[in-house]
């Protein structure tokens, strides 16, 4: 029997770790950040005592030789009914580097040295904050943040622990490719084959969520045959991620601006699963312009 509910946030210095939590706490979580790994036990317990019902925790590379032991830790509390979903939140170098540069703060893994080494010095603090964290990254619901607003990361945060535990929850991202594709995607469908409501001039202002756009796609024989295919494939292969005691599948639908086709298919296959487990829907272009 779970006892507890503890939402870990990790993920790559600079990707919106204190976003995340701050979200977290507004939600009503009690939040602490940067805790020693050591102390993630008593602390869980302490709180389990105060009978305090949602816990989230910020851990990263700041933590330094202590982050070893962090994994045998979430593994035992586990063992011992502490529910623990840990969010990791990823974005792309390029992202990395650039919000570092408009913050003019150091990297926690960066090394001294001269102004002309910094841009190298950065890259490869970056690079080896990836190795030290790719275990607790292959254990946790993977969020790419390269492209998202804080408010649009907020949103996301709160929908992905909003949604109860124990079942493999799906979540359909649309996208454009001319942005790139999202880190976090388990499954990456191109829509770009699909006919373009885009170059239907009364279409073009519209989204994928708007009745006309609907109306037009629905009307081309090759775009229901796609999702029909899609549903296909996702309903035979879930079972196995259900199996692998996965908490979230990202789909990742993607046509050139991710604003008709990929908003429409994502709309449309969120739909249709919503009835059999829980369904998440996010649109990464279009809900940072609302």
């Amino acid at each position: 029997m779970k006892t507890a509910k503890v939402v870990l946030i990790t993920g790559m210095s600079g990707s919106g770790k204190s976003v995340a939590l701050h979200a977290l706490e507004d939600a009503g979580f009690f939040c602490v950040d940067n805790l020693p790994p050591e102390l993630l036990p008593d602390f869980v317990r302490l709180e389990g005592e105060r009978r305090t019902q949602r816990i989230a925790v910020a851990v990263d590379v700041r933590t330094g030789r202590s982050l070893p032991v962090l994994l045998p830790l979430m593994q035992a509390l586990e063992a011992h009914g502490v529910l623990i979903r840990s969010i990791f939140l990823d974005s792309v170098t390029e992202a990395l580097v650039r919000r570092y540069s408009e913050s003019r703060r150091p990297h926690p893994l960066a090394r001294g040295g001269a102004s002309n080494d910094a841009a190298q010095a950065l890259n490869e603090a970056i690079a080896q904050e990836r190795e030290l964290l790719s275990g607790l990254r292959d254990v946790s619901t993977v969020l790419d943040t390269s492209l998202l607003r804080p408010a649009q990361l907020r949103a996301w945060v709160r929908d992905l622990v909003g949604v109860s535990p124990g079942t493999l929850t799906l979540v359909f991202e649309s996208f454009a490719y001319k942005r790139g594709v999202p880190l976090d995607a388990d499954f990456v469908f191109d829509l770009r084959v699909l006919p373009n409501p885009f170059y239907e001039r009364e279409l073009r202002p519209l989204s994928g969520r708007d009745e006309p756009v609907r109306r037009y796609l629905e009307a081309q024989p090759e775009v229901g045959a796609l999702l029909s295919e899609i549903e296909g494939f996702l309903t035979r292969w879930i079972p196995g991620f259900e199996v692998d005691q996965r908490s979230y599948l990202t789909v990742a639908l993607g046509c050139t601006g991710g604003q008709h086709r990929s908003v429409y298919a994502a709309e449309q296959l969120g739909a249709r699963f919503a009835g059999t487990r829980p369904t998440l829907v996010r649109h990464r272009e279009l809900d940072s312009t609302e």
